[in-house]
């Protein structure tokens, strides 16, 4: 791939609509974009201020292909950095390609997955970890991912690395200069301050690397399992849940053999619920399987919603916190919600008895719904939103969400502690300089100071062609 020709592609979804872009970038945009567009007013593109908008028509010779509006950037004061044109022209499948296939005829190249946004970081428009963002904002579904990535691309997560990295450098500068003066056996390097950068770099690593687990599952939607024994009404909760008929419900136990998955939007964040099989001792080779997979998505999810149904809770209480308690103990570092199901099939006394009983269930929020009638739903909408610390999104704290981002944060976490214990051993500054270089490695890596064409090709090519 070369960066220095002009470059054509569609910038909207394929696919028929009411209106169509098609974007053109480079040195030579306006020129071949003026060769086959001629304005209503008579003025060429070339002689056109930048960000301006006309009137016109594509032609092929004499053909007329369609009416449209030309757009100019003028480099560097365009998303690419180059100069670029965008035809908005009717959305017919038809006329896109036509004008897509003109334009390659006139010197155009077609645009590979994700260039525009390539071109924009290489011509230092935006740095990577802003690139990315873009991919993530496109790809956002939920009030949440959309947060995450509009902070991402705003920078407050590159400034924050950018900083760090800078104040490191500095520091690594008067180390370097040291070896210069080996003989003299002298400092420029304060050490003492040099340890409380290293300190400060280190907590703002680890909190940056505490916020992924929050921003992973911000972006990605947040896991939860509905597990329980059979015939629970695991598969009416996911319905009553998800407001349609997405599985089968029976009142023969066993029904649901293989997890079944959906996600939902609540409160902006975005949920994908797993209605799993019912757990219980079987014969059947199948549902085994089955059971087998419940506890496989257990693992996985991030809240259990353990699913009891009413008078099974009433009539043998003990026995139900012995199994929320083995599934506690299982797995113990996850969100649990217990869930007694089928209220309305009880009456207003057993209710106060069932109460009873959940306040007795240490270590896990618990609530009453039926989900056949549909009560009791939106509280356990709220109770998941509970779980969320979305907070850290409305104070404007940096979260991070890229696992690229996290592994390399990981790595510079892990240099960093190797200076400090060199430091603290009163390791000799050549071999501390050797640290400290991997450490700015690794803060490069996320911004794009250090790249490589293999690390560009695989951010890039989650791209969509004419982003």
């Amino acid at each position: 791939m070369t960066h220095n020709d002009t470059i054509v592609a569609l910038a909207t979804p394929a696919g028929a609509g009411a209106i169509a872009i098609v974007r053109l970038s480079g040195d030579k945009a306006i020129e071949i974009a003026s060769g086959v567009f001629h304005s209503i007013s008579g003025k060429k593109l070339q002689q056109q201020k930048s960000h301006t908008v006309h009137l016109g028509h594509i032609k092929d010779g004499d053909r007329v292909i369609d009416e449209v509006l030309a757009t100019v950037f003028k480099d560097p004061h365009s998303y690419t950095g180059e100069n670029v044109v965008e035809f908005s022209c009717h959305g017919s499948n038809y006329i896109q390609q036509e004008i897509i296939q003109l334009c390659l005829r006139k010197g155009c190249r077609m645009a590979q997955a994700g260039e525009f946004t390539l071109r924009a970081f290489l011509n230092g428009k935006m740095d990577l970890s802003q690139a990315e963002a873009v991919a993530d904002l496109i790809a956002s579904d939920s009030a949440a991912s959309h947060q995450l990535a509009i902070q991402q691309m705003r920078g407050g997560f590159s400034s924050e690395i950018q900083r760090l990295r800078e104040e490191l450098l500095n520091f690594a500068s008067l180390i370097e200069l040291e070896l210069d003066f080996a003989e003299e056996d002298v400092e420029f390097a304060n050490r003492d301050e040099f340890k409380q950068l290293l300190t400060r770099i280190s907590n703002v690593l680890k909190r940056l690397i505490d916020s992924f687990a929050t921003g992973n599952v911000l972006k990605h939607g947040i896991p939860v399992a509905i597990v329980g024994e059979p015939n629970v009404g695991k598969s009416t909760l996911l319905n009553a849940l998800l407001n349609e008929e997405r599985a089968i419900v029976s009142d023969i136990a066993g029904t649901t053999r293989d997890s079944i998955e959906d996600e939902i939007t609540i409160g902006g964040v975005g949920f994908r619920f797993i209605d799993t099989a019912g757990i219980r001792e079987t014969q059947d080779k199948i549902e085994g399987m089955g059971i087998q997979r419940t506890f496989e998505k257990m693992e996985q999810a991030q809240v259990v919603i353990f699913l009891l149904e009413a008078h099974k809770f009433l009539g043998q209480g003990e026995d139900v916190k012995l199994e929320i308690a083995k599934v506690q103990h299982k797995f113990p570092q996850k969100a649990h919600l217990v869930v007694v199901n089928k209220i309305d099939s009880i009456s207003e006394e057993e209710g106060k008895q069932l109460d009873v009983n959940l306040s007795a269930v240490e270590g896990s929020h618990s609530l009453l719904l039926s989900a056949k009638t549909g009560e009791g739903i939106e509280e356990l909408k709220s109770s998941l939103l509970e779980f969320v610390n979305t907070g850290i999104l409305e104070n404007n704290n940096v979260v991070i969400s890229n696992t690229r981002h996290y592994d390399a944060l990981l790595k510079a976490l892990e240099e960093i502690n190797k200076v400090q214990e060199g430091l603290d051993s009163g390791l000799s500054g050549d071999l501390l300089a050797i640290d400290i270089r991997q450490a700015l490695y690794h803060f490069g890596e996320i911004t794009g100071e250090i790249s490589n064409d293999e690390l560009l090709g695989n951010i890039f090519a989650n791209f969509c062609i004419g982003k």
